[in-house]
């Protein structure tokens, strides 16, 4: 810009240094500004707006800028000249560095691809295995195929990879050329591979899953996972929000936590199988459509069958009553829909229900199998080595509950939450007839630390199908199990055997009969006092995993909200 035919304006108080053009229409804001519109702008060409009353700016004019107030300015601009130049300067060094880098890489990489690695004909066959069977295969040349769990690359020739195949967890050492392949440069986690190898059993000192490490003689690459922003590590973390996690189940779950928990739950699930199998009782698979309800019908989901009315079922105790007089004592596992509108950390819309039901009992007999039951599957899974490590790595510190267990009346309950000052929400002491909400039940529960086994409720609290007590008709012969931690696991009850009890409670609960007609029967041909009770499945386990929610406790949660992924 020529000093001959430029003059520019600064205003401090309404120029804009974005805005401006240097006019004296458009002024700067600042005196820095001019300098960079200008860089040979001499004193008598820089003006700035001064006023001679600052309240008084009809009194405003411009003024050449004072000799100080240039030299200050034009330092300004010149040191501000010198940092972009160092800037630009290091943004390039920069530059050159990462290209460098780059070429270094894609060489590296070209050189890598011309690497083939061939498999030592010499060398004895693999017997291929899972990873449960790599403790007994120890010394011997193996072949594997798994997940990259864990990926570290030690020095130029060493890349240590712990690789998953659902079943167990196997530490391989990759050296030398093995390491320097397109595929050995290129892998990530989450990657598929087959690797050969002898395992070995590590020296004192070192450490590793199973305390042992394959050293890998040949691999191959089935499947390469994504990096970058597609990688694994880069979709979840530990501060990932709830809601990242549910979307990414499918993701969560190859995780050592999440993977262990529905470990266990097969373990636990099979602990039950194994309790009943051994007590002579007969599994049955009743149907999840249903027209009638069991737990009333405000937490039905309903759907269209063929033009009728059905709902997913509530429970199956219905129809294992109806099982009782052709098989016996009987149970199920099975799903259970409630559509409870309900975000708490221990319900679930569908949720796994162990239901069992047993002719010619007493209410006696009753709390027994249920606490036989408890004891009796904490028992199995504790003696297999295999589940007790599972229950170990996710809850160090379970205890297994000293039998017996408590016994306690709702009656007494609600006395002892009165003596302790535990209100209602409203402010007001509990009354006979109150239900006990999840709150001041888990309170009571986790103060008195033991399983409490808590019968007896009122009869307008309970289903209608369940026996009234002979010796007072206003409460049930029914019981709740309350584990501390996580509250109600278990609920049950005698049954009604008695025709006209059990029309009454249709009429009690405004239920029309006529569906019933099956159950009905159950009174007609050959009643007999009988009982039974369901266990949620999630909060069993969520009880002896030490887990927050019954959410982390089944495969996909489903819940108020979420039927997905």
């Amino acid at each position: 810009m020529s000093t001959n035919d430029q003059r520019l304006y600064v205003d401090p108080t309404g120029g804009s240094d974005e805005q401006g053009t240097g006019t004296q229409d458009k002024p700067f804001q600042s005196a820095a500004r001019a300098f960079e519109a200008c860089s040979d702008l001499v004193a008598n060409q820089l003006f700035t707006l001064t006023l001679a009353d600052p309240a008084d700016h009809s009194s405003a004019q411009y003024a050449t800028i004072s000799g100080a107030a240039f030299k200050k300015a034009k330092k300004r601009h010149d040191e501000a000249l010198r940092k972009r130049k160092k800037q630009a300067e290091q943004q390039q060094k920069e530059a050159d560095q990462a290209k460098k880098r780059a070429d270094d890489e894609q060489r590296r990489l070209d050189e890598a691809k011309s690497i083939v690695l061939k498999s030592d004909p010499s060398l004895p066959e693999a017997k291929q295995i899972k990873l449960r069977d790599a403790v007994a295969s120890r010394d011997q040349r193996v072949k594997v195929s798994g997940w990259v769990h864990r990926l570290r690359t030690q020095g130029k020739d060493m890349k240590f990879l712990v690789l998953r195949d659902g079943s167990g967890y196997l530490q391989c050492v990759l050296t030398n050329a093995l390491c320097h392949t397109y595929d050995a440069l290129m892998l990530t986690l989450e990657s598929t591979v087959t690797v050969y190898g002898v395992i070995k059993e590590l020296p004192e000192g070192k450490t590793a899953p199973d305390n042992h490490e394959m050293v890998v003689d040949y691999w191959e690459l089935i499947h390469r996972a994504p990096g970058g922003d597609e990688a694994y590590a880069s979709q979840l973390n530990e501060e990932s929000d709830p809601f990242v996690l549910l979307n990414n189940r499918h993701l969560v779950i190859r995780g050592e936590t999440a993977s262990a928990v529905l470990k266990l739950r097969a373990a636990v699930i099979r602990a039950f199988r194994d309790h009943f199998d051994n007590r002579g009782f007969t599994e049955v698979t009743p149907p999840c459509m249903v027209q009638t309800q069991v737990e009333g019908g405000s937490t039905l989901f309903s759907l269209n069958y063929y033009g009728e009315p059905a709902y997913l079922t509530q429970s199956s105790q219905l129809y294992l009553e109806a099982c009782l007089p052709a098989l016996g004592d009987v149970y199920c596992v099975a799903e259970s829909y409630r559509a409870e509108k309900s975000h708490t950390r221990r319900h679930l819309s569908e949720y796994t229900h162990l239901e069992i039901e047993m002719a010619f009992i007493t209410f006696d007999d009753l709390l027994t199998s249920i606490e036989e039951m408890v004891c009796g599957v904490i028992d199995r899974v504790m003696a297999n080595p295999r589940t007790k490590a599972l229950l170990d790595q996710l809850n160090p510190n379970f205890q297994i509950p000293q039998r017996p267990y408590m016994r306690m009346d709702y009656k007494d309950a609600i006395a002892w939450l009165n003596e302790r000052g535990v209100k209602k929400e409203d402010g007001t002491d509990f009354q006979f007839g109150d239900d006990i909400p999840e709150a001041p039940e888990r309170h009571m529960t986790d103060t008195i630390g033991r399983p409490i086994l808590l019968c007896r409720f009122p009869t307008e609290l309970k289903g209608f199908y369940m026996k009234k007590c002979p010796e007072d008709p206003t409460i049930t012969e029914s019981v709740d199990v309350l584990m501390p931690g996580v509250g109600e696991i278990v609920g049950g009850s005698m049954r009604i055997s008695d025709m006209d009890e059990l029309l009454a409670g249709y009429r009690r609960e405004g239920i029309d009969p006529a569906p019933y007609y099956w159950f009905t029967d159950q009174r007609k041909y050959g009643t007999t006092e009988h009982g039974g009770f369901g266990l949620g499945m999630e909060r069993f386990l969520a009880w002896i995993a030490d887990r927050r929610t019954v959410r982390d406790c089944t495969l996909f949660p489903r819940f108020m909200g979420r039927c997905a992924p």
